[in-house]
């Protein structure tokens, strides 16, 4: 269900065009009421631990699913910062290979992170994009990674230009030289069809409050079966732990699984919401999703092309996704004249933001370029 078949079921088009899945999704009836689920169990029943726990590994299964993964490689985490400052802090950094690899696409989770471990001994090495400021290839990954490299961040979409990377790519160069790689994927995640194993990244985080129609608080870190043995992560939390109802302060006690880097109390208020998007993009199947908004985009790069846009975003079939980027002139001036004609669009450096998705049309689509070129003075 796509299109005009979900769109009933997300209330803001009744007086909206919504083109932000890249920033926060649609709020739906399900996950409205699922919220309201929440807060009724809780005030019937006090106490509904439980249940709540039930709801976390309905939420691990989900990410699961989404991902072609086994649930017990799935951590479920309250955002990707908490993940993978997790995963991190299980790396040791005091040897020769120190160096942790990131790209001008990370998001600043992602960079903010890596440095902070320069405090534990770590090395950051920053790849700067391609001349063009949009792709960066793994050719350009391959010149800086050897064997002092302990970890190479990439993203699967960059939140910045919405180029796709060849994560593939990057991690067979990674890999060549015994390094490890994280691919954050929330800006991918329900919007492209992801295999873990196809990606061939040993980490792959992302969340719920963007394409899989939650809320915030609520995210995902799967990591490769074989490598859980050999991480103990120091930074943890009580659900994390191999028997989380024995209450023993008494060792340090990691689960087998992934669950190692769980954290502290799951975070109920948002395993409701996170658990009822994930069904509703499950249920219309991320590759309808996929080739439903390639359909849109296309009709969207081309009507740019017209009015003699600059996108910023790769034209390549596998070098995009749902994120088309505009360059403008006076970017939030943009966002705010869109905005006053009830499109909801977002901003990141130059670019406008134009984020597509399950329940966009074509007619979306048309009503975003028409109020472009009543706009055109502030597209570059």
């Amino acid at each position: 269900m796509v299109g005009e078949a979900i769109r009933g079921e997300f209330p803001i088009f009744e007086h909206a065009t919504y083109a932000n899945s890249c920033s926060q999704g649609a709020l739906s009836n399900r996950v409205r009421a699922a919220v309201d689920e929440w807060i009724a169990g809780w005030d019937e029943n006090g106490a509904e631990w439980e249940y709540w726990v039930e709801r976390s590994e309905a939420a691990r299964a989900r990410f699961a699913r989404l991902v072609h993964a086994d649930p017990d490689d799935v951590a479920v985490t309250t955002s990707v910062s908490q993940g993978v400052s997790a995963f991190v802090s299980a790396l040791d950094f005091e040897g020769e290979r120190n160096r942790i690899v990131i790209s001008d696409f990370e998001f600043p989770t992602v960079g903010q992170i890596a440095h902070a471990q320069a405090l534990r001994g770590a090395e950051v090495v920053r790849l700067a994009s391609e001349g063009d400021g949009a792709t960066i290839t793994p050719e350009r990954f391959a010149e800086v990674v050897d064997e002092r490299t302990a970890l190479v961040c990439c993203t699967a979409v960059s939140f910045r230009t919405g180029h796709r990377h060849d994560v593939a790519g990057i991690a067979e160069v990674a890999h060549a030289s015994g390094a490890l790689v994280l691919a954050d994927s929330y800006q991918a995640l329900g919007a492209l069809e992801l295999d873990v194993t196809a990606l061939g990244a040993d980490v792959v985080t992302g969340g719920t409050v963007k394409y899989l129609l939650g809320t915030a608080g609520l995210g995902f870190m799967w990591v490769r079966g074989s490598l859980v043995e050999t991480l103990l992560p120091t930074q943890t939390g009580w659900f994390a732990d191999e028997d989380i109802f024995a209450m023993s302060i008494a060792d340090y006690s990691p689960h087998a699984s992934a669950r190692r880097f769980d954290s502290g109390t799951p975070p109920v208020p948002s395993l409701y919401p996170g658990v009822a998007g994930m069904e509703l993009v499950l249920e219309a199947g991320v590759p309808a999703i996929e080739a439903h908004v390639r359909t849109l985009v296309d009709r969207l790069l081309a009507g740019l092309d017209e009015l003699g846009a600059t996108v910023a975003t790769p034209r390549g079939e596998g070098e995009r996704g749902p994120l088309v980027c505009v360059v403008s002139t006076d970017p939030n001036t943009l966002v705010e004249a869109l905005a006053a004609e009830r499109i909801v669009t977002s901003t990141r450096d130059l670019n406008l933001r134009i984020s597509l998705h399950l329940y966009n049309v074509e007619e979306d689509v048309d009503r975003i370029l028409e109020a472009l070129a009543r706009h055109r003075a502030l597209l570059a």
